[in-house]
């Protein structure tokens, strides 16, 4: 019977749906923290953990854990899709942060991928394996993860742009130069104009291509980092550099920048839907992609931005469609997979944290070619012979078209 394990249900290419039928095995109550260590940095926790509450209740010991996606995701989906989030440029991703597993097989024995320092050399990188395997080669039950301490002093800068080419060439010449940011998001006029109609940040902000930073650190060096940014900004034809006035204002604009699918989502009409997607390319081809990006997505016609961690070469796209209308969906479709080729024939990615789920399957064909798939389809039979494990995720089994 085909197993398919579900925390927090947030991902977006299809990762926990159910194609092959099945028994869908749901970690709700599996959602504690089992030991915090303190003096080593790092905790044990179970799969349905939320990543915020997971920081809500270890604040008082001054460590967070800095991988920050969707607001509702949980630890064994960001386990399964090694997702990221706005840290992610100065802190990486989730395979960064994940010290070891422990892993239920699919003939159920139960394994360890290793012990808990943060430094070994012993044997197979186990950890790394099951990290970003969606589920399909064992189900984890418990993770450890590192943790880091919370900043001293954190700012939060808006910077407004006239076209996204400056700000993306902006965000790429900040990150050649070295100069320190916690996060470096990009948001088009639509998403800025999302966030206005939406509310919550107390405040109207100008619906240009916008540039969201985290400044976070020592006072002396968060002052020394705003200074540089700003010189480069201007440089790029900001035309302005606004900072959050307070906390309160600081914590509603990230909070906007973090809703912003479900701001968006919140607007559609009846019958409407949101496809969100996202691919990574290496810095330098930033600013060209995502110019021609966001022209195909203007000449769409319809409801749809460019939003995302500009600072590791990530963004997404979000486009509401009518569901019911075939030839908007097909128009949609064909945008998408448009920009998945043109990011890698930029030497990129398809799929920079959402994972491969059902959505993207034909373009790791593309990305990875027919020897690595074969290397990942050996993987797959000897850990999960009768491919009972979340099958038809990442690639389908070889005997089916």
């Amino acid at each position: 019977m085909p197993m398919v394990p579900y925390s927090g249900g947030s991902s977006l290419e299809g990762n926990f749906s159910a194609p092959h039928g099945g028994m869908t095995i749901d970690f709700g109550l599996m959602n504690k923290i089992i030991e915090l260590h303190e003096g080593d940095l790092d905790v044990v926790v179970q799969p349905s953990i939320q990543w915020m509450e997971l920081n809500e209740k270890i604040k008082d010991s001054g460590l967070f854990f800095p991988v920050d996606p969707g607001p509702s995701a949980m630890i064994g989906g960001m386990v399964g899709t090694n997702c990221s989030g706005t840290n992610a440029v100065r802190y990486g991703t989730m395979k960064d942060w994940v010290i070891n597993l422990t892993v239920v097989l699919a003939d159920g024995r139960i394994m360890k991928t290793r012990r808990r320092p943060r430094k070994t050399s012993a044997g197979y990188n186990l950890t790394g394996l099951f990290v970003g395997s969606e589920g399909t080669l064992g189900i984890v039950t418990e993770a450890t993860l590192k943790l880091t301490p919370i900043p001293e002093e954190t700012r939060v800068g808006v910077v407004a742009f006239p076209t996204m080419h400056d700000a993306a060439s902006a965000a790429m010449q900040l990150i050649r130069k070295g100069i320190p940011v916690q996060c470096m998001e990009i948001l088009d006029d639509v998403q800025m104009d999302v966030i206005n109609r939406a509310g919550g940040t107390g405040r109207e902000w100008k619906t240009l291509s916008t540039l969201f930073f985290k400044f976070s650190g020592t006072s002396a060096g968060v002052a020394d980092s705003i200074s540089l940014t700003k010189a480069l900004a201007k440089q790029n034809h900001a035309s302005s550099f606004e900072f959050a006035r307070n906390e309160r204002e600081a914590n509603g604009l990230w909070s906007a920048r973090k809703q912003a699918l479900w701001s968006m989502m919140a607007l559609r009409k009846e019958g409407s839907e949101v496809w969100s997607t996202d691919v990574a390319v290496p810095v330098s081809r930033l600013p060209d992609i995502i110019a021609i990006t966001k022209k195909e997505l203007d000449d769409l016609g319809l409801f749809a931005s460019i939003l995302g961690h500009i600072g590791d070469g990530n963004f997404h796209s979000s486009i509401m469609f009518d569901r019911k209308n075939p030839e908007e969906r097909e128009r949609v479709e064909k945008f998408v997979y448009d920009m998945v080729d043109r990011a890698l024939e930029m030497e990129g990615s398809s799929t920079g944290e959402h994972g491969v789920g059902l959505g993207k399957k034909k373009s790791l064909m593309k990305e990875l070619g027919p020897e690595t798939i074969d290397v990942m389809h050996s993987i797959k039979t000897s850990l999960d012979p009768h491919w009972l494990l979340n099958p038809g995720k990442i690639f389908d089994h070889p005997s089916e078209p």
